[in-house]
């Protein structure tokens, strides 16, 4: 592809940069195949810690002078853990480009981890737990996860538990290091006005230390069949969750249901917000997700409604379930979803950022990067009757092989949740009685 160059150090180590000429800045990424999916219960939260703890200090640079060193010079260092990687990156004016790659690559290897900044950073990270537990929103997908992956560390959360957060020692963090931060999940990703030359003798100037060169651990995903999930939690609104787990990056299919996502719950056109929020009022916020991961991802409703509404919002659901489930969408309807997810994709293309995670993402699932015209391709090639057939197969209940559909509900503790309508899922979508 066009101004786009891939180099692999002897180590294993990739490269892998874009040149944009017509802007005057850059977005560097250090990517780390490496999350929440690769921790146990016992370490659980430990990648995002780390990211974290990369930013309190190294051999020679403290913390504050870590950003000082990059926000002087008008740009800004961050980071963001997923449950399959971790990201740290900068951005900044193209002549700065070398000294970003330095600061960066003196965090991920000379980071000292200092007991006092560790004992600190716990604080920080079970206060921000807090924030999550007391955002109503965010934990219901949480729990959600939890409940469709249940056995699996996919579906631990992200950010860990208190527990292992008051217990994480430097020990426990370099050994984490040791063991998955290696060279053939380390990429090294930028896109802006900066030469690909440049950065391949930057990595060998500056990344000087012996990562081990393959991380050992097997990724495996075994979905277990999974019950409705209860949550009783003082707030105002019933959160409400009904989803199963799908096609993962590296089925073509998933493509196929992100149109079938577009056309039931995504932007206000969508079948599920007109029907609840513009003709009933019943909720500000109803919407479908689509999250996903290189072997599965999870598909299913959002809703946040009232006590004295969640039984006609459900009971609304399930009749555009089984309206999709039973007709074939028009081809304006399909034509307008499939615009709509082009026309995100090539907007969210114009700036450096999305470009550079773009790229990253493609190697880590793909092992090659996708020109956007393939892509388009894929979404404009999805017909009618894929739609039909993939409706018919995902909201079949009787299916288990990979999850039956399942909710997870949070509530406050005076609402009866397991009062709300079971017998509106098996009329519906002729699902067993769900204990």
């Amino acid at each position: 592809m066009k101004n786009i160059n891939i180099t692999e150090l002897p180590s294993g180590l990739k490269i892998i940069s874009e040149k944009i000429t017509h802007v005057k800045s850059f977005s560097l990424g250090f990517w780390f195949n490496v999350g929440s999916r690769d921790e146990n219960d016992s370490n659980n939260g430990i990648s995002h810690f780390l990211e974290h703890m990369f930013f309190k200090g190294t051999k020679k640079r403290s913390s504050k002078r870590i950003s000082e060193e990059i926000e002087g010079l008008g740009g800004y260092l961050n980071a963001f853990t997923s449950k399959e990687h971790t990201c740290f990156y900068g951005r900044g004016l193209n002549k700065h480009v070398e000294k970003t790659f330095e600061v960066l690559a003196d965090m991920v290897q000379n980071s000292i981890f200092d007991p006092e900044e560790i004992k600190k950073e716990s604080a920080v990270v079970i206060d921000e737990l807090y924030d999550i537990e007391d955002s109503p929103d965010e934990l219901v997908f949480d729990k959600f996860e939890s409940n469709v992956f249940n056995g699996n560390s996919l579906g631990m959360p992200i950010i860990g538990t208190e527990k292992n957060l008051r217990g994480f020692t430097q020990k426990d963090l370099f050994s984490y290091i040791n063991e998955n931060y290696t060279f053939d999940r380390f990429m090294i990703v930028a896109s802006g006005n900066l030469e690909h030359n440049d950065l391949v003798r930057f990595a060998k100037k500056y990344l000087t230390k012996k990562f081990n060169p393959v991380n050992k651990n097997q990724r495996t995903i075994n979905v277990n069949p999974s019950d409705d999930l209860f949550v009783e939690k003082e707030t105002q609104q019933v959160h409400y969750i009904l989803g199963k787990p799908t096609y993962g990056y590296k089925d073509t299919r998933r493509i196929s249901v992100a149109v079938l996502s577009h056309i039931l719950g995504e932007g206000s056109s969508s079948r599920l917000f007109q029907k609840v929020r513009e003709e009933n009022g019943i909720s500000y916020q109803i919407n479908t997700f689509l999250n996903s991961f290189f072997d599965i991802s999870t598909f299913g409703v959002y809703l946040s409604t009232n006590d004295k509404t969640v039984k006609k919002a459900q009971k609304l659901i399930f009749e555009e379930l089984e309206k999709i489930k039973s007709k074939k969408v028009t081809q304006k309807e399909l034509d307008r979803a499939k615009e709509y997810l082009v026309g995100n994709m090539l907007m969210s293309l114009e700036g450096t950022s999305n470009r550079m995670i773009r790229m990253a993402h493609q190697m880590m699932y793909f092992g090659k990067l996708i020109p956007v015209e393939q892509t388009v391709k894929k979404i404009q090639d999805v017909t009618r009757e894929e739609i039909f057939d993939l409706s018919n197969e995902l909201f079949d209940g009787r299916k288990v092989a990979n999850g039956s559909l399942t909710r997870v509900i949070l509530s406050p503790k005076n609402f009866l949740l397991k009062k709300v309508s079971k017998e509106i899922i098996c009329r519906q979508l002729q699902l067993t009685e769900i204990k």
